[in-house]
């Protein structure tokens, strides 16, 4: 692998997101061929990709006859939603799923990886039950307390939670969250809700040799379980944070599997509580982008293609606030751009999503400063000039 020819290295990217957007502009810049694909044509990452494929990636039949007739070297899934039996399959004969099609499985539902933590490796975490069935909703609500939060199995930026202060307003969450569901098990978790006191993401990558290389932590906020702002570095506890490096080397140790890991924790007075897990990039981390020596989408390519990873280095103070989209558009358009990128060492991504629906993450806005909150005010003041109109 270390003298591999990366001219000649063939990578498939299943989901073609934002993410996976800028984890092609790095791949391209190591010299390596991307195919992407997803489930819709002119994906973010497609337009930046060498060749892309239409197709649904949750038909194991579709999604193997792909990748066997391409024979990738690495094949990168950056979505939950695609067929984990297809992967499993392809692994059997040789094919290199990252991480490992194990990791994939165990974090593509909520409730493997919360298994996984929370009964096998006695990770502290959130209270929660499985309902796959309503009229079992009410009682499993009862064990877990109000208020909760209803979530479905496998979802995508949030989609489908809710926030439920009383027993009247389960059933309303359980249909909205299985409207928003993905994956054919059809179901919810019912999660306690923690008042916490902030929450982080470790950004952590293991190498092929089993050395983990934790970044900085970084703070965030969410609203209905998606990502509106981060920051990087914040500032934590130096007991919490050895707890949630020694939490983040159980899980990742039994996951085995090379790249990067979006490790996220709820901290309450004193208690770390561990919350999920993401094994490719993650979107607290686009902060990485302007802040760190060397960002996320690099860490993750060096990681699984074996390539040497010097210590990570906070080159400044600096955050993120999301461009969201107010309204449903075919046709749009961004505007204030001009004035946005009057703030000082402000920088804006487009994602080049094909059409906007209400709440939509559309871009984002990217800013450094001298500490943490001149970061923090510079992305909000870049990000609020910006408006997303219909271009008719």
């Amino acid at each position: 692998m270390k003298n591999l020819s990366f001219s000649n290295l063939k990578l498939l990217l299943l989901g073609s997101g934002e993410l996976g957007k800028e984890l092609v502009i790095e791949a391209k810049r190591l010299g390596c061929e991307v195919i992407a694909v997803d489930k819709y044509a002119n994906a973010p990452a497609m337009q930046v990709a060498d060749k892309y494929f239409v197709l649904d990636m949750s038909d194991k039949k579709l999604l193997m006859d792909l990748i066997i007739s391409l024979q990738p070297d690495f094949v990168i899934p950056e979505i939950e939603s695609l067929s984990i039996e297809a992967l499993k399959d392809l692994e059997n004969i040789g094919i290199n799923i990252v991480p490992n099609s194990r990791t994939v499985e165990m974090t593509m539902n909520r409730d493997k990886i919360r298994d996984l933590a929370s009964r096998d490796l006695n990770i502290r975490t959130a209270k929660y039950r499985y309902v796959y069935d309503i009229s079992k909703l009410k009682s499993n609500a009862s064990d877990i307390g109000y208020p909760l939060l209803l979530k479905p199995l496998m979802s995508s930026s949030g989609k489908g939670q809710n926030f439920v202060m009383r027993e009247e307003d389960l059933e309303k969450a359980w249909t909205q969250a299985l409207e928003n569901s993905r994956g054919d098990v059809k179901g919810v978790i019912l999660e306690e809700y923690i008042d916490f006191n902030y929450e982080f993401t470790l950004l952590s990558v293991r190498t092929k040799e089993g050395r983990i290389i934790f970044c900085p932590p970084i703070g965030h906020e969410q609203y209905k379980g998606d990502y509106q702002c981060s920051w990087q570095p914040t500032p934590i506890e130096m007991s919490i944070l050895e707890e949630a490096k020694k939490v983040t080397n159980i899980i990742l140790d039994n996951l085995n599997g090379a790249g990067i890991y979006g490790v996220e924790f709820f901290v309450r007075g004193s208690d770390l509580i561990f919350s999920e897990l993401s094994p490719r990039p993650h979107d607290t981390g686009m902060v990485t982008l302007m802040s760190q020596n060397i960002n996320e989408f690099e860490l993750h390519l060096r990681a699984l293609l074996d390539l040497p990873i010097p210590e990570i280095n906070l080159t400044s103070p600096a955050a993120t606030r999301v461009i969201l989209s107010e309204d449903e558009y075919k046709e749009f358009a961004f505007y204030g751009i001009h004035e946005a990128l009057k703030i000082q060492n402000s920088k804006i991504l487009i994602f080049g999503k094909p059409y906007a629906k209400k709440g939509r993450r559309m871009g984002v806005a990217l800013a450094t400063g001298i500490n943490i909150e001149q970061a923090r005010l510079r992305a909000d003041q870049c990000a609020s000039n910006i408006k997303i109109c219909s271009s008719d």
